[in-house]
């Protein structure tokens, strides 16, 4: 994290806050107040540690982090997935860290964000697991509630980290964990990746690293996690919930509470001086890094259907997650409407979708904009396809994420293509 804060610092805007805040309501605040900056709260008054946001808040942040453009960020997520690389330098955690004598989360700046939240929350935490029975690991973010100095409620929803905890709760074991706080923004990335339950995140975060990714050997659980500011060794108890929520989720609408499981701690370890990492619930940040990696599943559904896809982007506007801009370089008068189906499809969450053609900057707003105003005939260019599954965040949907979803053809007619050419994009 600090060696990219050099980064950050020489090629974006980093805003440092030297005034005492303080983490129940008033670093969400300033936040609030820069979407896209980078942040940096240099004197905290509940902790001795800094806390920093927004290190993946824009796509041209994250496009850094890679080591790639903006555009091209969806085919090197591609890459990265179909080519995990093995990690073979591992370091003891003892050489780099300085360990609580116990576990004390009160030391930790954990914000609490918004009024009605349930306490306060740890949202850029990673936890990594391995499968009780396969010994295959995972690494992925969860939102953790801070529900007493060694103990958090955590959300897992039916993926990995899910199938493992059940496993061990089947065997009445609990299922040890790591949380690797503070960690480089592809290493980030790659632990939001939607790849086979046989397949390592961590690994993914190595082919973004290029092969020189390091991982830290834990002291208590047989588990190995990236470089990161703060890393917690505890264990998923086995039949225990405790009610976790309210959160303000991607739509910026509250979800519900439930009963969640809950992580014992039993070791803390931070580096010296470390940084703290808040994603902010409903920022740019927490948008990016859980939309991102769905566009690779979109685009592949399209290059299926339509080989001349040129690119996806779940739009900000639509919080990553439920509208989608898909360009292509239209060949038959019906592309676009098979696209359309083909990319409501592959990521279910998606609400309304539109497709354009290559002449159209999807990363543009007012260029997406621009298609709808001069290439749409409401009549025939726009599918409304009710009842059907979407998204449980969607506000509109019913509980169960039923939905109407809706698709917008504005590619240029074929037979008419002369009457709709950009002359500032053809000059």
């Amino acid at each position: 994290m600090k060696k990219y804060l050099n980064t950050l610092e020489e090629e974006f805007k980093v805003i440092k806050i030297e005034d005492q805040i303080s983490t129940k309501y008033e670093v969400a605040s300033i936040l609030r107040r820069h979407p896209k900056d980078t942040v940096i709260f240099e004197n905290i008054k509940e902790s001795e540690m800094k806390i920093i946001s927004g290190i993946c808040n824009t796509r041209e942040k994250i496009a850094r982090g890679i080591s790639v453009t903006v555009p091209e960020i969806t085919k090197k997520i591609m890459e990265a997935t179909e080519n995990p690389l093995p990690i073979e330098n591992i370091e003891s955690i003892q050489n780099n860290y300085i360990t609580q004598k116990e576990p004390d989360l009160s030391e930790i700046p954990v914000p609490t964000y918004y009024k009605k939240d349930g306490g306060a929350y740890i949202t850029a935490g990673v936890v990594i697991a391995k499968d009780p029975e396969t010994g295959i690991r995972n690494a992925s973010i969860h939102r953790m509630l801070v529900n007493s100095k060694n103990r958090l409620g955590i959300r897992i929803v039916p993926r990995n980290l899910y199938t493992y905890y059940k496993k061990a709760e089947e065997m009445d074991k609990p299922l040890e964990v790591a949380i690797a706080i503070g960690i480089h923004p592809a290493t980030l990335l790659a632990t939001t990746t939607s790849v086979p339950i046989t397949t390592d995140e961590l690994e993914v975060a190595n082919n973004f690293h290029k092969g020189d990714m390091n991982l830290i050997k834990c002291e208590n659980v047989d588990l190995e996690v990236p470089d990161s500011e703060i890393i917690m060794e505890g264990k998923l108890l086995p039949h225990v919930r405790e009610p976790e929520g309210p959160f303000v989720d991607l739509t910026d609408t509250y979800d519900v509470v439930r009963n969640e499981p809950v992580i014992e701690l039993e070791k803390i370890h931070y580096k010296e001086n470390p940084y703290f990492h808040a994603i902010m619930p409903a920022g740019f940040e927490h948008r990016l890094l859980q939309g991102l990696p769905q566009e690779p599943r979109i685009y592949n559904a399209v290059l299926n259907t339509v080989p001349t896809v040129q690119n996806v982007v779940l739009t900000e506007g639509g919080c990553c997650w439920l509208h989608a801009a898909i360009s292509i370089k239209k060949q038959t008068q019906g592309d676009g409407k098979n696209v359309l189906m083909a990319a409501l499809a592959a990521h279910p969450s998606l609400k309304h979708a539109i497709v354009v053609d290559e002449d159209i900057d999807i990363f543009n707003p007012e260029d997406i904009e621009y298609a709808i105003a001069t290439r749409v005939k409401g009549d025939e260019d726009i599918m409304i396809v009710p009842g059907a599954r979407g998204s449980s965040l969607d506000p509109c949907a019913t509980p169960d994420g039923t939905t109407t979803k809706v698709g917008v053809d504005a590619t240029k007619p074929l037979d008419k293509k002369e009457k709709f050419e950009r002359v500032s994009f053809s000059e």
